[in-house]
């Protein structure tokens, strides 16, 4: 499947008599919108392709899904008042942008030079980011749609799934939530996580639907890490960072994995307002 044909794939299912469909060829964007609201998802085809190629046309199916959910989302009146323990910790890639297509400024804080956190209201089969309109609309303080966020951020599962290769360990957080890698930012997890380390303990947040941990005793274990935030990266939803932090401290340290070697540009603070 080439990407024309990816395209093509996406129209099909995706477009109806209520909704619009635009392609930029230069950009390989495909943006659907409802024709009446004029909100809609723009999809990065390039992305999605790296998905197709490494999960089969599975990804097709599953992305559809949730951009279809999204779509009729965006057309239900939305209410933070009374769905305060609906609303969570969104992590996305420090380039994401802070605003709407319509032009709405998103509810935004910085997090590390990486990264970014949103906060969004669950719907159920999606959620819709929280932009500042919203809130003003609905009278809530900011600060109060922020601490319920991580009020609700304490509450998940955070079970992990767990690999050994040559004495370094790997758990892997995949509840397919929307908020496994927002986990990032539950301090209490980091924690617990780092008394239990052998040696560094690295967290990655590659996409949307994972959060990584991984406890590095050898330099085996950076060039394992290497490979597991390259694979999952090419193949998220969502992507966030291909770089891997160190805890250390209370904060999160961006690092470079270099054949076994780790190269540090610096320390970014965490910082989740628990």
């Amino acid at each position: 499947m080439n990407l024309r044909e990816l395209r093509d794939v996406l129209i099909d299912k995706l477009k109806t008599d209520d909704r619009t469909v635009r392609y930029d060829r230069r950009s390989e964007l495909l943006r659907i919108e409802n024709t009446n609201s004029k909100k809609g998802v723009t999809i990065g085809l390039s992305d999605l392709m790296n998905q197709v190629r490494g999960q089969g046309t599975a990804a097709i199916d599953d992305y559809v899904q949730v951009v279809d959910r999204t779509l009729k989302s965006m057309e239900t009146d939305v209410h933070l008042k009374g769905h305060e323990r609906q609303i969570f910790p969104v992590i996305r890639a420090a380039s994401f942008p802070q605003r709407t297509a319509a032009g709405k400024q998103l509810l935004c804080r910085e997090h590390t030079a990486e990264t970014k956190i949103f906060y969004a209201l669950d719907l159920g089969g999606s959620y819709r980011l929280i932009d500042r309109e919203l809130i003003e609309r609905e009278q809530v303080d900011e600060q109060t749609v922020i601490e319920s966020a991580y009020f609700n951020l304490q509450a998940l599962p955070t079970r992990a799934r767990k690999d050994v290769v040559d004495h370094n360990f790997f758990y892997f957080i995949n509840y397919n939530d929307g908020y496994d890698a927002s986990r990032i930012l539950n301090r209490r997890l980091l924690e617990r996580m780092k008394q239990r380390a052998k040696g560094d303990l690295a967290v990655g947040v590659p996409h949307q639907d994972v959060l990584i941990f991984g406890d590095l005793v050898n330099p085996a274990g950076y060039d394992m890490l290497e490979k597991i935030m390259m694979k999952f990266y090419a193949e998220g939803r969502i992507p966030i960072t291909i770089l891997p932090f160190i805890y250390e401290g209370g904060e999160l340290e961006p690092i470079f994995v270099l054949s076994g070697k780790r190269k540090t540009p610096g320390s970014t603070d965490q910082k989740s307002d628990e």
